[in-house]
């Protein structure tokens, strides 16, 4: 079966592009495929707020992407366009003077070279945004 990279620049809100990422991720692992990496950038790091609050008859995507992790698939947000949009973790916010991060577990933020990395040893890279 195939390894697949899955990069994701949509909001987790007011585009499809996020909520299509992750059927697909769902769809490639119920096929057997292996999920190297989810890496979020540009807006699509607005999927690891810790801070989404959909309404109860609304999908969450935060907690899909969480269950997905618990399938053994990495979520990487670029820390760059992080940083950008207000999104940090503990250690970012100590950095910048902030009262606490917002980054949701299990999300991490890593640089472009951890995509690079993961990219280069999958057999695809799907983008969605």
């Amino acid at each position: 079966m195939s390894q697949f990279v899955v990069f994701v620049n949509g909001p987790a809100y007011g585009s499809q592009h996020a909520y299509s990422a992750l059927r697909f991720c769902q769809a490639a692992i119920a096929a057997g495929h292996q999920l190297r990496q989810v890496f979020f950038y540009q807006d699509g790091i607005h999927n690891a707020s810790a801070l989404l609050s959909p309404a109860s008859d609304e999908f969450n995507m935060g907690s899909a992407w969480q269950q997905l992790n618990q399938q053994g698939v990495e979520l990487v947000c670029c820390v760059s366009a992080a940083l950008r949009r207000g999104v940090v973790d503990d250690q970012a916010a100590a950095d910048i003077d902030a009262s606490g991060g917002n980054v949701a577990s299990p999300f991490s933020l890593g640089g472009l070279g951890e995509y690079v990395t993961a990219a280069a040893d999958a057999d695809r890279v799907v983008q969605f945004g």
